[in-house]
């Protein structure tokens, strides 16, 4: 066995093998450990941007929760506003309706006054030219004379009292 040629072929193959094989398995160990290295950085890289996307996600949700109740309140307001608003525009149109009720009902009885007057004055004046003319027909100067002086002393004796 030691003297068979192929036996040493053999022992200086498995020899060849053996000191190749510990540089080769130190290089694909190392090669295999950095790309071992390299995927765990990028999965703990990955994790680390899945939390920050959770974390900025949480975020955007409070904020848009935060600005749905700021909508809310901002709804609310105006619309207390525009009740606010109504009921002022109503009270003044309520106001600007009675003042001019007011003012109608004034110049109305003032019209009713000065057509009262107006009549009063006309009746009156139509009378004392009625009766004048009909005293001016039926009285003669003797009559009209002794009338007036009956009215003198009418007057003067109301006047007294």
């Amino acid at each position: 066995m030691f003297s068979d040629p192929q036996f040493w072929v053999a022992v200086a193959f498995f020899a060849f093998i053996a000191a190749v094989f510990n540089p080769i398995r130190k290089i694909l160990t190392t090669n295999l450990d950095a790309q071992i290295n390299d995927i765990k950085n990028k999965i703990e890289e990955a994790e680390n941007l899945k939390n920050e996307t959770q974390v900025t996600l949480s975020e955007i949700k409070k904020r848009q929760n935060d600005i749905q109740d700021e909508i809310k309140e901002i709804h609310s307001e105006a619309e207390s506003k525009v009740k606010q608003l109504e009921l002022l525009a109503e009270n003044k149109l309520k106001d600007q309706i009675m003042k001019r009720q007011v003012l109608a009902e004034t110049k109305i009885d003032q019209l009713t006054r000065d057509a009262n007057n107006f009549i009063q004055s006309h009746i009156t004046s139509t009378a004392i030219a009625a009766t004048i003319s009909i005293l001016q027909k039926k009285l003669n100067s003797e009559e009209q004379q002794k009338l007036i002086n009956q009215s003198i002393q009418e007057l003067g004796s109301t006047l007294k009292n």
